[in-house]
């Protein structure tokens, strides 16, 4: 089975369940934020995803801009000792933090497979372009 045989999948569905972006039979993760070597199913090579900080990124951004929020509010409203926040923001902090990172890793992932995306290199005048071919 070649790679044109398998159906288009959706990267934000395939990503976010972990699975593979071109079969989305195999599970993408080995252990929580580690990627897996290949496909099992497909044998998809994995070496070609890079999503770097995209997902501490958006996780932090979105999902802990709430908990932050809290722990000013928590600080203004009642000058909170440090113990407390240290009971009170700091596991709101890591319940906002921790679960929507893989599915944030995942979706990076399958969008890169998805839309072909690659390291940037220069095209010097008179070479022909992998895109041209």
């Amino acid at each position: 089975m070649t790679a044109a045989t398998y159906p288009r999948q959706i990267p934000y569905d395939v990503g976010v369940r972990g699975r593979c972006p071109r079969c989305g039979e195999g599970k993408m993760f080995n252990g929580f934020l580690t990627l897996k070597p290949s496909c099992e199913v497909c044998g998809l090579d994995y070496s070609f995803a890079d999503p770097a900080d995209g997902p501490a990124f958006f996780a932090i951004t979105f999902a802990c801009l709430p908990s932050a929020c809290f722990a000013v509010w928590l600080e203004l409203a009642y000058q909170a000792p440090y113990w407390l926040h240290l009971f009170t923001t700091v596991p709101i902090m890591l319940a906002t933090l921790l679960p929507p990172l893989r599915p944030l890793k995942g979706w990076l992932v399958a969008s890169q497979y998805y839309h072909k995306a690659a390291e940037g290199r220069l095209v010097r005048p008179g070479e022909e372009d992998d895109a041209e071919r």
